[in-house]
């Protein structure tokens, strides 16, 4: 006998879905076999990596402070863990960069994308995502 539990689980397989978490997920309950997902559809997958240490100063092995915090905040509007986009025109390192930043008081910034490319200007960087404590896999 098919209760309706089992036929909410059901729901994946009946339709002909890959078996996957997220796709289970999206068929669960009453209206699950009316779901519709595209072949070409992939989730989104984030992954909590936070803001960063708030810790006033580092101390040494008995509790006594050794030295202050490192300055942090945007440098030329752009913080460490924005996504950006880099488009360079001329030079060494000609090309389009996509990744996040790593930024530098003198304003020659790191970017990890596929690759990692470092001393891109912040003159050619444009703001894509402000950083907001997650990586986007």
């Amino acid at each position: 006998m098919v209760t309706e539990y089992s036929s909410m689980l059901l729901g994946t397989v009946s339709q002909g879905y890959p078996k996957a978490h997220w796709i289970d997920a999206a068929c669960v309950g009453v209206s699950g076999a009316n779901v519709t997902i595209p072949s070409n559809m992939v989730p989104l997958i984030a992954k909590a990596t936070g803001h960063g240490c708030r810790q006033v100063t580092r101390t040494d092995r008995f509790g006594f402070p050794r030295q202050s915090a490192k300055k942090g905040g945007p440098v030329f509007g752009f913080q460490t863990g924005d996504i950006v986009r880099a488009v360079v025109p001329v030079g060494k390192k000609v090309g389009t960069y996509t990744g996040k930043v790593a930024v530098r008081a003198t304003g020659s910034f790191n970017i990890q994308g596929k690759e990692l490319v470092s001393g891109i200007s912040h003159k050619h960087c444009v703001l894509i995502h402000r950083k907001d404590g997650y990586s986007y896999c």
